[in-house]
């Protein structure tokens, strides 16, 4: 099948889970075209399966903000013709899903109706979804949609609680791909970042203000008051200057790392004894599934689709939203018990195997045909 992606070329998980699945798609032959402004992060190398069709918003002085759906629909339109694209499959459903519908309309002009499947990631239904300019054209693109998934059970509830929808919504969960994980790693040079007798807490977000870093640094502060230990900020965004002016007023900043974006996610988590997800909102908890998928437990809120993945005395543990006692606490009974830690680590990673890509691609190639069988 030749399949249109359509997504943020970003590092954050939206991103991240459309690029592999493109990957994983076109290692099971079909024929994968992604269409955005930028190459995606994760997209390191294209072949014969997978094109890369840049999206270009030409500067016009008539338009204060640059018309990006625009560009985007004219650019669906023309990738599906020269390519003879049978499927769109857009993450997001704005500004990628009412581009989509745009093309469809003009592409029947030329005779082709082409099915669009539409994944919800979170915050175009938790957040754009809900600005009152931008509700009425989100609910429009996802009732226009061939077919509609979500990346939890959580976020296809929330949508239906706040839209009103004439489609019926499937889960297909995010995933990771367990056969790029090695046990034990081959390059996991945990002398560099701490001592033998220091745990390693890690971090990895956006920064936003919906990822709580001032809770991830309030967490870390009462950790190291009773344990050894060293805390790991990867990734940037907006609130990362405050958390550096934090870490400085506690006088933690000697044993808090900010190593901003990466694509060595894999190298950082290998060595990292436990995982810190405070978020107000999570619509899945990409960032703790691939945490978990390194054998590292995940103490975090209890909100949105982060207990789908962190199940509370298993893998980790779940807190309300701003229980910063109770995830210190948690945190530091696992990591003062260097058997239970191993135990959590264990069964951390056997969780994580259960949203193995292996498992989760079939799901989306039967969505794909429902769509196909729509048009």
């Amino acid at each position: 099948m030749k399949i249109g992606i359509v997504c943020y070329p970003t590092f954050g998980g939206s991103g991240v889970v459309a690029t592999e699945l493109g990957i994983a798609l076109a290692n099971r032959g079909h024929e994968i075209h992604f269409i955005t402004y930028k190459q995606p992060v994760r997209l390191a190398l294209l072949n014969q399966h997978i094109h890369f069709h840049e999206v270009h918003v030409p500067e016009y002085p008539l338009f204060h903000y640059q018309p990006y759906e625009l560009a985007l629909s004219s650019k669906l339109v023309d990738t599906v013709l020269a390519h003879d694209i049978e499927l769109l499959h857009v993450h997001y459903a704005i500004p990628h899903a009412y581009a989509g519908y745009m093309a469809q309309q003009m592409l029947r002009e030329h005779g082709k109706n082409i099915p669009m499947v539409t994944t919800l990631h979170g915050t175009d239904i938790t957040l754009v979804g809900q600005h009152p300019f931008y509700k009425p054209a989100v609910q429009f693109s996802i009732n226009q949609s061939n077919v509609v998934t979500s990346v939890s059970a959580d976020l296809k509830k929330k949508t239906n609680e706040l839209f009103q929808l004439d489609k019926e919504i499937s889960v297909v969960p995010n995933f990771i791909d367990a056969s790029k994980y090695v046990f034990p790693p081959t390059d996991c040079q945990r002398t560099l970042i701490a001592k033998d007798s220091e745990r390693v807490i890690t971090h990895i977000s956006n920064f936003r203000p919906v990822k709580c870093i001032p809770d991830v640094i309030e967490v870390f502060d009462r950790i190291q008051r009773e344990i050894p230990a060293k805390l790991m900020m990867v990734g940037d965004g907006p609130e990362r200057e405050n958390a550096e002016r934090l870490c400085e007023e506690k006088g933690i900043s000697d044993r808090v790392v900010f190593l901003g974006n990466s694509n060595e996610i894999d190298r950082i988590l290998c060595f990292s004894d436990l995982f810190l997800l405070p978020s107000i909102s999570e619509s899945f908890g990409l960032a703790a599934l691939e945490a978990m998928i390194n054998r590292t437990p995940v103490v975090s809120s209890d909100t949105g689709g982060i207990p789908e993945v962190n199940i509370h005395g298993v893998t980790g543990y779940l807190c309300s939203v701003g229980d910063v006692a109770s995830m210190a606490k948690f945190s530091i009974d696992l990591l003062s018990d260097s058997e239970l830690l191993e135990k959590f680590k264990a069964q951390a990673y056997a969780q994580a195997l259960t949203f193995d890509i292996q498992k989760v691609v079939p799901q989306y190639e039967a969505v794909y045909a429902c769509a196909m069988a729509s048009v």
